[in-house]
């Protein structure tokens, strides 16, 4: 068979077409990241839905706010972990009962001590969001790979802020 100039220009497209897709194909699938590593918490406004900042999550999916309690002026820590889109608390950390803290720690859950501070661990509820009121007295810090946020310094005092993991 007889291969016109004008059929095997074709052909050499096709074929290096063909290469460019197969290349492209397997560059994607070798440099993807694993699941874990391509989430991202994202944090906007409840109201207007401003995005006021995202972070990707390291693999363990973890990540942490603490705000200073304002009866007790002592800081809490609530650790959480993401798990597809669902975002878990795996802990809450501070120094005493009383007004508006976790008192009822129930069947479920472990109240244990670190140091000076009491650990709640071992709750079975899953949030698709978290919602905050940044503080006007006292921050909310963000804790994301080993980084610390001020969330009053990124959101404004008094912000209604929504967080959510994609």
């Amino acid at each position: 068979m007889f291969v016109t100039p004008r059929r095997r220009s074709r052909v050499v497209f096709l074929l290096l077409t063909a290469l460019v897709i197969t290349g492209a194909v397997f560059i994607t699938a070798n440099c993807r990241s694993t699941p874990g590593s391509r989430r991202t918490l994202e944090i906007r406004d409840a109201v207007s839905n401003r995005l006021y900042g995202k972070w990707p999550l390291e693999e363990s999916g973890e990540f942490a706010i603490e705000f200073i309690h304002s009866v007790h002026q002592s800081p809490v820590r609530e650790s959480f972990k993401s798990d597809d889109g669902v975002i878990q608390p795996l802990a809450v950390r501070f120094s005493s009962f009383g007004a508006g803290m976790l008192s009822d720690v129930g069947e479920s859950k472990k109240l244990s001590r670190d140091g000076d501070a009491l650990v709640i661990t071992g709750f079975d509820t899953s949030f698709r969001e978290l919602n905050y009121i940044v503080g006007t007295v006292s921050d909310h810090l963000l804790f994301i790979n080993r980084e610390t946020v001020s969330l009053r310094d990124l959101c404004g005092r008094n912000a209604h802020i929504t967080i959510r993991v994609r």
